[in-house]
């Protein structure tokens, strides 16, 4: 049986910080607040909507209580179900999910991103084909970089583990709880210098991922 894959969502198959930019532009100008920068929201990005709403609203505000945080994410989650049109795959994403389809792996996406909006930005951009498992970031109680997550979406997909692919900080410290080969895109949303991260390969260009993928299988 072939090893399966496990991919994280943005900052790694999709470039989505665009459209996460916007949605939390069109709140903070609703409420009067002047909109933040791009490289400001996309530093949020990684950790899920709880974690993004309070650093928009420690930004913003400099405070603020539980039920502003709660009508916060309720409204950031509302637009984030239609947040698609400026989000693209990188470049080299169809070509590599192709490829390692055709060597017979299975695929399956854990994120941080709630399930819905992923869901929806999958079928938006025609990749939900590719993946037979889907962990978001409400599926669980936890959410990466705890292992539990990225345990359940490896399960859902009933082979042996072979690779997590993910960009960032959390994505790495949750495979090396989880004890899962990681191979980091390097293009993403990281911060970290790659040296600093855990990981078993890196890659600026995912035309390498399935080499990356082989020499997995040959070593597992």
């Amino acid at each position: 049986m072939k090893g399966a894959i496990v991919f994280d969502l943005d900052g790694t198959l999709i470039d989505s910080a665009p459209d996460i930019h916007a949605a939390t532009n069109t709140i903070l100008t609703q409420d009067g607040f002047a909109p933040l920068d791009f490289a400001t929201v996309k530093g949020f990005i990684g950790r899920g909507v709880p974690h993004l709403v309070a650093c928009i609203l420690q930004t913003t505000r400099g405070s603020w209580d539980g039920a502003l945080q709660a009508q916060y994410i309720h409204r950031f989650e509302t637009l984030y179900i239609t947040a698609v049109t400026l989000t693209q795959p990188y470049k080299g994403v169809r070509a590599a999910l192709d490829a390692l389809a055709h060597a017979g792996h299975p695929m399956g996406i854990c994120t941080n991103k709630p399930l819905a909006p992923a869901r929806a930005v999958l079928d938006h951009l025609e990749l939900s084909h590719y993946f037979t498992a889907l962990i978001g970031g409400d599926s669980l109680p936890q959410r990466k970089p705890d292992p539990a997550p990225l345990h359940a979406a490896f399960a859902a997909l009933n082979a042996p583990a072979l690779l997590f692919v993910g960009d960032s900080e959390v994505d790495c410290a949750a495979a090396k709880v989880a004890t899962i080969p990681m191979a980091l895109f390097t293009g993403g949303y990281r911060h970290s210098p790659i040296s600093a991260l855990h990981h078993w390969a890196a890659f600026d260009d995912f035309d390498a991922l399935p080499q990356i993928a082989a020499l997995a299988s040959l070593g597992a």
